[in-house]
């Protein structure tokens, strides 16, 4: 049973029953300013016992375990076991397990969350510009939809199990100032996303971050997307009385997406 604070975000989206998703807000803890209230992040400077209650009150607001990660901006993606410590570096995590959380924690980059549609798995990535991008076409979204692909029951393992995503708040493209080098790492990947950039005046680029997952979502055959669309509501750096913001604040506390198997 989710016990959510009435500010944070309940995915609107058509989950299998058994499957729980929420993402929060910066309200409903007690991190003092300039991290008020409810930051989760240990490692933005915040008072270590308070960032520690926070967790706390995620915990029980979720009635299962949070593995909190050390995310590097990569494309690992971590299955998360009981035995899985927080702190194990990864970008994404994947679970079977019931109760085990996956969180990502965010500030402007975006979160993304995955079920299965049989209710058998789910997943969580942390999907700023450089883990998006990946390599080569190949990032942290691709990477987790492949280690979610290849723990699918023996007798359909030969079908690509229906997967469907929800994009959490980011920096809106109103807000996401970028240089060329970025469009050049999508654009080499998919053409297509040139579309997500509006130029600026000395080769900077406005990117629009969820229309970049959106694409490479569907790229990778996800065509069941939810959540953020792109508009103000979504944007961390617009809206400060509910979202935390690196780029608008620098130093600020850290939000987390959240989904797990009842």
């Amino acid at each position: 049973m989710v016990s959510a604070h009435p500010d944070w975000i309940v995915p609107d989206w058509p989950a299998p029953s058994r499957v729980r998703a929420l993402c929060t807000s910066r309200n409903g803890g007690v991190s003092q300013t300039p991290y008020d209230s409810l930051n989760l992040g240990l490692h933005v400077a915040d008072d270590e016992a308070t960032v520690h209650i926070n967790r706390q009150r995620l915990a029980r607001a979720v009635a299962g375990r949070p593995v909190f990660l050390n995310q590097v901006h990569g494309n690992t993606c971590l299955s998360l076991e009981p035995g899985t410590p927080d702190g194990s570096e990864a970008d994404a995590c994947y679970t079977t397990t019931p109760g085990m959380v996956c969180t990502i924690m965010v500030a402007d980059c975006l979160p993304v969350l995955f079920a299965v549609a049989d209710g058998s798995r789910v997943a969580a990535a942390h999907a700023g510009w450089r883990g998006l991008a990946g390599s080569d076409g190949h990032g942290v979204l691709e990477e987790t939809l492949e280690q979610l692909r290849s723990v699918a029951p023996m007798d359909i393992a030969r079908e690509a199990p229906e997967i469907i995503a929800w994009l959490g708040p980011c920096i809106g493209p109103q807000a996401f100032e970028v240089g060329g080098e970025v469009r050049a790492a999508f654009v080499h990947a998919l053409p297509a996303a040139a579309g997500c950039f509006q130029p600026q005046a000395g080769d900077k680029w406005l990117a629009d971050l969820p229309a970049l997952a959106r694409q490479r979502l569907q790229a990778a055959g996800v065509h069941s997307i939810w959540g953020n669309d792109g508009s103000t509501a979504w944007c961390t750096v617009s809206n400060p009385s509910r979202f935390f913001s690196h780029r608008r604040d620098r130093v600020s506390g850290r939000l987390a997406a959240c989904i797990w198997l009842e």
